[in-house]
């Protein structure tokens, strides 16, 4: 039937679980919900799609992992100056390693190849190659997971529980 965006007490994101559980805690009173899809379970139960628990949890804070799947995965596997999207993308520092710019969440985009040769040793202005949205850090460790579900076209409502990730433009 569907997954459930579980949010702490704060309105933060928690984690993604399925119905089944989502429920449990409704019924045991330990969540509320704020969002469903307007199917239901019984006449009276609708199907949530996000709720949020009546106590505050507090959870470590868990670091994301720069490796190139995240970055590819964060950019949507699309190069960040032409917009093509295919297997055999590459990484590119926005400022070069060699003029100082480092292995960080906001200087690495995916490129394709062509873009990355044609950009070379310089800056995108430099280059007139202006990136299509400025590489950032994923705010939480659901960032992929919820940005799965808002490209699949799926719990667009989940969008203004997380920050930093933005449904598909049309």
């Amino acid at each position: 039937m569907g997954k459930v965006l579980v949010l702490n007490a704060s309105y933060e994101p928690l984690n993604i679980t399925n119905w089944q559980r989502a429920v449990v805690l409704l019924l045991k009173g330990k969540a509320e919900q704020l969002e469903h899809n307007g199917k239901y379970i019984y006449a009276e139960v609708p199907l949530p799609t996000v709720i949020r628990l009546r106590h505050y949890v507090r959870v470590p804070y868990k670091e994301i992992p720069l490796t190139r799947r995240n970055i590819l995965e964060r950019d949507t596997h699309t190069c960040q100056y032409c917009g093509y999207t295919g297997g055999d993308l590459t990484l590119d520092h926005v400022i070069p390693r060699s003029r100082g710019g480092g292995d960080t969440w906001e200087n690495m985009v995916a490129a394709c190849v062509r873009c990355n040769v044609q950009k070379g040793n310089r800056t995108p202005k430099e280059a007139n190659m202006p990136l299509r949205y400025p590489p950032r850090k994923p705010y939480s460790s659901l960032y992929f997971e919820v940005k799965k579900q808002l490209r699949s076209g799926t719990h667009q409502e989940w969008q203004k529980y997380v920050i930093g990730v933005t449904a598909p433009s049309s």
